[in-house]
């Protein structure tokens, strides 16, 4: 067994052989050990080829990702998350190409998990990402802002504007319900 393998996840995808066999091989010493032993191998292949087919999905991928990161020219950060990986690289892809203001929108949205507006302002060569979607700073800004950076056109400029609560959104919340939470959840709730 590897460092990457777990015993209980490869008992998962072991077969029952014995189960295949006719019924005068059950209580069989020789053919249970051998059956046994053919099935622990044969459960090391399936989880192998569970393992190598979740790489070929970002989405899934968990040592592939260092693939990805490569193949894309970007650093790899094993202090980040997996999501957190996977949130730069999917928006690296997505920013290919000319920058547009579409483009901008769907990395932002690739790294909040929300919806976000991105408005231009041409005469003062500057932009405007305003999270909609998600409360709060997203958790991967450092990213998106690596990321934002190494897209938009040099000349450009930006802002960033996050939704919160207001005052007015929390007035059907009894006292009992506010001292139970903390100020950062109450600002996103």
């Amino acid at each position: 067994m590897t460092n990457t393998e777990n015993k209980s996840d490869i008992e998962l995808y072991t077969p029952d052989l014995m189960s295949l066999l006719p019924w005068y091989y059950q209580g069989n010493g020789t053919i249970t050990e051998l059956q046994s032993s053919v099935a622990k191998e044969l459960g090391k292949l399936y989880y192998h080829l569970h393992d190598l087919f979740n790489q070929l999905f970002i989405g899934t991928a968990t040592w592939g990702l260092t693939i990805y990161e490569k193949e894309l020219g970007l650093k790899t950060n094993m202090g980040l998350s997996y999501e957190e990986r996977r949130e730069i690289i999917k928006a690296k892809i997505r920013g290919r190409g000319a920058t547009t203001k579409q483009m901008i929108k769907e990395t932002a949205e690739a790294f909040s998990g929300g919806e976000v507006d991105v408005i231009e302002y041409p005469e003062e060569s500057k932009f405007i990402v305003k999270f909609i979607g998600v409360k709060g700073i997203p958790r991967n800004m450092r990213g998106f802002i690596d990321m934002l950076e190494t897209i938009k056109p040099a000349h450009l400029v930006y802002e960033f504007k996050y939704t919160f609560t207001v005052w007015n959104h929390l007035t059907g919340l009894t006292w009992g319900q506010a001292i139970a939470i903390t100020w950062d959840e109450l600002r996103i709730y």
